[in-house]
């Protein structure tokens, strides 16, 4: 009767509130099954991350920026919602390198999305990526573990953060769809096209930077500075409502976890998607910003 109680309660203050993860339906940082929200009220996420590693004794290089990827092993790395990296990675030739499966966002068995096990606030994020003729893959940050609260499944990682798309603009079809171009190599996937759009053909290394600064966002590529937008902001709020995360759209949670992308700390993971197709990257490193 007293944990009703209490459920009833924290309900009503997550409505007032209106925060999604942490506040928004329950007290506290998670929520149980049973402290849903009423009938007609947003669904609960709850975050659930995973164990994480210290930083501080991962080498640094001449320009101060902190090496994620060694070039031999995917130390550091693990699955998104799993304590170990997905067998559809490995590391050849210095890269590391996505098996491709074929079945684009199905993953085959063993497969999944990788990050790497820290949270990053400011950072600028440098790394290289090849993808495979038709390809298509993607880099997220600011990325959340995050949980139905109700079936305890994972919520695809996509759902909760920003992704700098990495795309075969020639010869995947997302390069025509979306919005003048926003689903091509570098874009903020579905919200912001990369211009000028200076993507290497399918099988060439590409330069990729993020950099991320108390809400300013910057995607780079190849050495130019392609897009910039502004993260917690009205407009922020309005570019959701315009893509395909729009809220009370397919997908029921991901316009709340991107209104507040990062959660209370404004922080969150670095990942590697797993969309069924090659794809390489390497050279990974990142500069803490104060």
């Amino acid at each position: 009767m007293k944990k009703t109680f209490i459920g009833i309660i924290c309900a009503l203050i997550g409505g007032v509130v209106g925060f999604f993860i942490g506040k928004g339906g329950c007290c506290g940082q998670k929520c149980e099954a049973g402290d849903q929200p009423a009938a007609g009220e947003s669904p609960v996420a709850v975050v659930a991350d995973g164990p994480n590693i210290d930083i501080t004794a991962l080498p640094v290089d001449e320009e101060g920026f902190i090496v994620l990827f060694d070039g031999q092993t995917l130390n550091g790395w693990r699955g998104y919602g799993m304590e170990v990296p997905p067998t559809s990675w490995e590391v050849a030739d210095g890269a590391i390198h996505l098996k491709g499966s074929g079945t684009g966002e199905a993953q085959a068995e063993g497969g999944g999305d990788l990050i790497f096990a820290h949270k990053f606030q400011n950072f600028e994020l440098q790394l290289e990526y090849k993808i495979s003729e038709g390809g298509n893959s993607g880099i997220f940050y600011l990325a959340q573990e995050v949980k139905d609260a109700e079936s305890k499944e994972y919520l695809p990682i996509w759902q909760s953060c920003s992704e700098y798309q990495v795309l075969d603009n020639a010869k995947h079809p997302d390069a025509q769809l979306g919005v003048d171009g926003n689903r091509q190599a570098a874009s903020l996937y579905d919200m912001i096209p990369a211009k000028p759009q200076n993507a290497n053909p399918a099988g060439e290394w590409n330069q990729a930077k993020i950099m991320v600064y108390k809400g300013t966002v910057v995607h780079g590529q190849n050495g130019q500075n392609v897009l910039e937008y502004h993260l917690w902001t009205p407009k922020w709020t309005q570019m959701l409502q315009d893509s395909k995360f729009a809220e009370g759209g397919d997908f029921p949670y991901a316009f709340n976890l991107l209104n507040n992308m990062g959660g209370e700390n404004h922080e969150g993971y670095i990942g590697l998607q797993d969309h069924g197709d090659d794809v390489w990257y390497r050279n990974i490193r990142i500069k803490l910003m104060d």
